[in-house]
């Protein structure tokens, strides 16, 4: 049944979402906006329609999402210049497993197609993938399916035929949405009762998706 695995990035297979969250909260507070946790963590997986609507909903519509985005990169790039970026646990061990069984693999990202490529080729992951999808690509980013039915697209596979990877609600809709069958490896936050209808299984990190893989296969 299974014969591609569609990851998410940030959260995912980077452990890197809690740099976004912390340097969204950062940033909004230098542009005068209050932003908590609760806020930053609303943000995480949207496209940019998405979360501009997200911004102006928690500050107001004169609150200037570009702006705050803007400072997040150059508080995040500074950060990750100094300190490098980690892989999740047990992404090797996963990739290694899909490329030796012949499963196609893509990254459907938020990120820009560019800065992803550097971020996984950081921490040697970039080789492993097919195709690297952005939500630049597309008309709408996550929670919309529209990135999930493109990365489908690209491996040459029907979304259905494709188990989906994520650690965000946003990310989850998006994928099940899609028609993916949708795996959810919690980084931050666990699953709601509402997520948990979106979902084929939970999996403690990605080594543990190996077994759900081959119940599928």
């Amino acid at each position: 049944m299974i014969k591609g695995v569609i990851f998410d990035m940030d959260g995912l297979l980077l452990d890197s979402e809690k740099l976004y969250v912390r340097f969204w909260i950062e940033a909004a507070r230098s542009q005068g906006y209050p932003m908590e946790l609760s806020h930053a963590l609303g943000m995480r997986s949207l496209g940019r329609s998405f979360a501009i609507k997200r911004i102006k909903e928690y500050f107001g519509e004169n609150a200037d999402y570009y702006a705050i985005r803007a400072k997040r990169i150059e508080l995040m790039d500074k950060y990750i210049k100094t300190y490098g970026i980690e892989k999740k646990k047990g992404a090797d061990a996963l990739l290694c497993y899909l490329k030796e069984n012949n499963i196609k693999t893509a990254v459907a990202t938020a990120t820009p197609v560019e800065r992803a490529k550097e971020y996984l080729e950081r921490v040697n992951l970039f080789q492993y993938f097919d195709e690297i999808i952005s939500a630049h690509m597309v008309q709408n980013g996550k929670p919309a399916p529209d990135i999930y039915l493109l990365a489908a697209q690209s491996l040459s596979l029907e979304p259905k035929t494709c188990m989906a990877l994520e650690d965000s609600p946003n990310g989850v809709q998006s994928a099940s949405s899609a028609g993916c069958v949708t795996v959810m490896v919690p980084d931050l936050d666990t699953p709601d009762e509402k997520t948990k209808t979106m979902l084929y299984s939970t999996a403690e990190d990605l080594e543990k998706v190996i077994d759900l893989v081959k119940e599928l296969l």
